[in-house]
């Protein structure tokens, strides 16, 4: 599909750039044909008759089938190209999003979803990590959270793309929209890759580096910083689940609590961008530790709060509560050997996405028990943990492990 390995181009170079850039889009359509699943919902439901529990099935269907495969993806890339699996990955999810208009029930559509979903397993630990790999000598954190980031703008315009498209052609119309796009963006990453590979490499050692394993060269580090990933995951799915709940409790209606909502995204794809940028200069585990304490302390003032006061809170809040992200997949980068970076982005994406599905269902336990508000304080509790966990990290790189 690829003309060479992309991933040797030289990190100096226009070249890198481009790559970037290339990776950032494949972020873009990626998170975005997943999230355009959203607006089309309501019109599959009602085409094909799914009651809510089908609806849920097809919604937890497409989250599984893009996340959980992404460890045999990290290994599937020791035998083919990072970047060439990344553009097939993109292909395949864009397809099987476009096959969804042919469903004529609710099994057939959730067979199409499933299946067209591996796909979208490639995404974050390659991209992450081809990225990684060519800045591996400076602004690693800047190019990091500027992938983060593509990600969520994708998260806006393919959803919006999708219910502008419905009003006109239904939601089967807009489905082939979307693949369509994504093919089209497919064969625009192939070409653009592909033609890196004449931009510069990097001279391969004489004898090539044989790395066993997972390639993790601080373990201790990594799996602190997996458990950090786990619980920042947790915290994130669990306050955006429950806080229209705290605000509904405030006495705000529907208009209001979507804007309060719209405002928490928006800082957070901010908070993406800027943590890696400050990630950069302050270094991984000094902005972990800066940005989980104010997510703590944030999580507990909007309790008490009023609506005036609660909008400043909400803008720092959205910041630290996605941005923190960035500096933890900068910070992968440090423990795990270059040529093993997709694996262990593989294994840590899925531990922190998978454990943190999990959270919406125990936080909701605690919910029914103490209350919203008592949640939210099991939530920063919980949260305060990520500290000590994250000054052992900081003690443990000083060491070999």
């Amino acid at each position: 599909m690829l003309k060479g390995d992309p991933n040797q181009v030289e990190a100096s170079s226009k070249g890198a750039r481009r790559l970037l850039m290339a990776c950032c889009a494949t972020h873009l359509v990626t998170d975005g044909l997943v999230s355009a699943i959203y607006p089309l919902l309501p019109l599959i439901a009602l085409d094909l008759q799914l009651s809510y529990t089908a609806v849920g099935s097809v919604r937890t269907a497409l989250i599984a089938s893009t996340s959980l495969l992404q460890i045999p993806v990290g290994f599937l890339a020791d035998w083919l190209a990072e970047s060439t699996l990344l553009g097939l990955g993109m292909l395949w999810l864009s397809l099987g999003f476009a096959a969804m208009a042919i469903a004529t029930g609710f099994w057939q559509l959730l067979a199409i979803i499933t299946v067209g979903g591996v796909g979208g397993n490639a995404q974050h630990p390659l991209a992450t990590a081809i990225v990684s790999k060519v800045y591996d000598s400076g602004r690693r954190g800047q190019a990091v959270s500027s992938l983060n980031f593509a990600g969520d703008l994708g998260k806006v315009l393919l959803p919006a793309l999708a219910g502008v498209v419905a009003v006109s052609l239904g939601w089967r119309g807009a489905a082939l929209v979307l693949g369509a796009v994504g093919v089209v963006a497919s064969l625009g990453y192939a070409s653009a890759v592909g033609n890196l590979a004449a931009i510069g490499r990097q001279k391969r050692a004489t004898e090539e580096t044989k790395v066993k394993g997972w390639g993790i060269q601080k373990p201790v580090s990594f799996a602190l910083l997996s458990a950090i990933g786990i619980v920042d995951n947790s915290t994130r799915v669990a306050v955006l689940t429950f806080i229209p709940f705290l605000m509904t409790e405030k006495g705000l209606d529907a208009a209001s609590v979507s804007f309060l909502l719209t405002l928490i995204f928006a800082c957070g794809a901010l908070g993406k961008l800027g943590c890696g940028f400050l990630a950069d200069r302050f270094g991984n585990i000094g902005v972990i530790v800066i940005t989980e304490t104010i997510t703590a302390f944030s999580t507990l003032a909007v309790i008490p709060v009023n609506v005036v006061v609660l909008i400043p809170i909400l803008i720092a809040f959205g910041f630290v509560l996605n941005g923190t992200s960035s500096a933890l997949y900068s910070a992968v980068a440090e423990m795990v050997h270059v040529e093993r970076r997709a694996r262990g982005y593989g294994l840590f994406y899925t531990l922190s996405l998978g454990f943190g599905t999990l959270a919406p269902i125990l936080y909701g336990a605690v919910a029914d028990v103490a209350g919203v508000s008592g949640a939210f304080v099991a939530i920063a509790a919980i949260n305060l943990t990520t500290l000590p966990m994250a000054l052992l990290m900081r003690r443990g790189d000083g060491h070999k492990e």
